[in-house]
């Protein structure tokens, strides 16, 4: 493992860890889909999350989705943390077109808390579309496959 990817890890464990202390609750495993169900728990306590963690949550569930559909064909964009592309799924890790240069033909694009709920499992695809909480244009558009995002 990396020291970056070390550093990372490190990081949510604490978050995690502080997150898990502020609401009361044991701490569980240190992952980013963990983070965001932790994320969204203090958000409905009413519980200030800081800006940082935010963030760090941010990168780790778009780093998992990175990891877990690798390809060039969407690109998922979380203003103003994380851009990543994605492949289409499908037929295999990077299914379908493959985007070079410029804007990817497909494109998502969502807030940060809005990105955290989809992947704690709080909401769903089709809800964050119809409340107009995520903007996907494109023929491969449709993430729901990827949420809510498990460890």
């Amino acid at each position: 493992m990396s020291t970056a990817a070390q550093r990372q890890r490190a990081a949510l464990a604490q978050a995690v860890a502080e997150l898990s202390a502020r609401l009361g609750r044991a701490a569980p495993s240190a992952g980013p889909g963990q983070l965001a169900q932790l994320i969204g728990a203090a958000r409905a306590a009413r519980l200030t999350v800081a800006e940082p963690v935010l963030a760090l949550a941010v990168r780790a569930v778009v780093g998992q989705l990175a990891h877990r559909q690798p390809g060039r064909s969407v690109e998922l964009r979380v203003p103003p943390w994380a851009a990543v592309q994605l492949g289409t799924g499908g037929q295999g890790p990077g299914a379908g077109p493959t985007h070079h240069r410029g804007t990817p033909p497909t494109v998502v694009e969502t807030d940060p808390e809005t990105l955290l709920d989809l992947a704690a499992g709080r909401q769903s695809w089709a809800e964050a579309k119809a409340q107009g909480r995520l903007n996907a244009s494109g023929a491969h558009a449709d993430l729901s496959d990827l949420f809510p995002l498990s460890d």
